[in-house]
This record gives C-alpha cells, structure tokens and sequence, in this order.
C-alpha cells in the first residue's frame, strides 16, 4: 500500500512540475558536460529535477529575479551528482538563495591566538553551511572557464558540499550507505583522498614557489588545498567538468568518485588501471 502511494505521489509531483522542452534545453545547452549523458540519463535527470524543485524553495536576494530557466539551470547541475544516488543525499534543507554578480560580500569574524576577534569581508561565489540555506551568485553559476584555467563549477561545488555535509561537518568524508555504497570502506575512501590531497598540496606549494605569474596554473582550482572538505568539493568539479584530466592526473581518485557517485563519465575508458 504505502508503496503505491509513493508511486502516486511521484507520478503527481512529475506532472505538477513539469516544464516545456524548450526550457530545458536552454537550461542545459551552455554546459558541455551534458553532452556525455546518454538519452536515458537524460529522461531520468529531468526526472529528478521536476522532484528536486518540487522539494526546494528558490529565492532571488538583491532584486535577483528567479525565472524558471534560472531554476532549470541550477536544478539540473545539483541533481547531476546524484542522479544515481537519491533525493535524500539533499536532505535537512529547503531553501536556495540566487543573488545577480560573479560574487556575493559576505562579513566573516575570526578569533586570532590571543582571543581577539577580527571582522573583515570575504568575496565568496557560493556557500553551502550546514543546514541553512544554499546561496549562489548567478554568474558564477554561468561561468565555465576555458580549458587552460583550473575547473570552476560553483553548483557542483557547493552541492557536493551538501553531500560531504550530510554527516554533520565537511571534512571530506561523505557517507557512505549501504544502499548505494556496498564494498566501499572508510578505510580506503580516507587513504585514497589522503594521497590525492597530499601530492595536491604539494603540487600547489611547488606552482606558489615558482611565483604563480607566468606557470601554468595546476588543473585542480589551487583553493582545493584549504582543507579535505573543499579538496572533495573541487575534486567533485573536476570529475564531473573535465574527467578525462582528472584521470589523467589522479586515476586512483577518479575511481573512488566514479564508485562514489556511481557514475562514469568516461565510459569504459575510465574503468581501466
């Protein structure tokens, strides 16, 4: 019984919330990364996006106006990294905020050694705290650099940050379900993102060495060297935006994120050693 109303449930919210072709289209088009995604995958993503706004609230801040490509368009980035996972990866939440501008100006406090609190202003293109509401800055959200610079996608990166977060603090640890993650160990997923993160760090402390100006910059955004949480979300990027480079660089990760969000977008070149 309780399934068939599940069903019934699903087939509701799929018809209330569907929306003309044309608009999904356009709400995909600009991102490449889609292009890899077969005619099933597809249908199933819109699938999931018609589910995901029928869960989620979005709200325009600053005179942003949210029309329904601006939803389409962030919707169908979110739901790309569980689109064979579950809703319930996005879970506690409700609310996604959209400012207009490449960055949002948001006031930070910090406590120095000496217990002294200081007030300064960071630049920030998206944020994704646990439990409260995601915020996006929409041309961040329309930004895809070109291939010589390190990968950027702010939805990708702060939903991921979701994901991570589903345990209660970003650390790089998301968890891992027995529905979805069977023959995964924290064992392996930790020694794995350790070994990534440490030759990262490292190979971001030789480019500062070089003096940054006039090297090629490292593919891997060099603020993934923060910490393991933002190091899993830009890594998240990476996967998704240019996987072939992930690989290239890190095939070990490549496989641990290919396992973890149970998806492949180098088909069956990715699957190799």
């Amino acid at each position: 019984m309780f399934e068939a109303l599940a069903r019934w449930r699903r087939r509701r919210l799929l018809e209330k919330y569907a929306f003309p072709d044309k608009d999904w289209d356009e709400a995909l088009a600009p991102f490449r990364f889609f292009d890899r995604l077969s005619g099933e995958e597809r249908r199933r993503l819109r699938e999931l996006v018609s589910l995901f706004c029928a869960e989620k609230e979005f709200a325009g801040a600053g005179g942003f106006e949210v029309t329904l490509r601006v939803q389409l368009t962030i919707a169908a980035q979110a739901c790309l990294p569980i689109l064979n996972l579950d809703l319930a990866f996005y879970r506690d939440w409700r609310s996604i905020v959209v400012y207009g501008g490449e960055a949002l100006k948001v006031r930070r406090e910090v406590m120095d050694d000496a217990g002294v609190v200081h007030q300064y202003e960071d630049e920030i293109v998206g944020e994704a705290g646990v439990g409260g509401p995601l915020v996006l800055a929409w041309q961040s959200v329309m930004e895809e650099l070109p291939g010589e610079e390190p990968v950027c996608n702010a939805v990708i990166h702060e939903f991921a940050h979701r994901i991570d977060g589903l345990s209660g603090e970003t650390n790089g640890a998301p968890p891992l379900t027995r529905k979805f993650h069977a023959g995964m160990t924290r064992a392996d997923w930790q020694a794995t993102m350790r070994y990534a993160y440490d030759e990262f760090c490292a190979e971001v402390g030789r480019w500062e060495a070089r003096g940054e100006r006039g090297h090629e910059m490292p593919l891997i955004d060099p603020y993934a060297a923060e910490d393991a949480g933002e190091f899993f979300a830009v890594v998240s990027e990476v996967f998704f935006v240019r996987p072939s480079e992930l690989h290239g660089r890190f095939p070990e990760l490549y496989r641990l994120l290919a396992r973890y969000y149970r998806q492949e977008p180098l088909g069956s070149e990715g699957q190799g050693a």
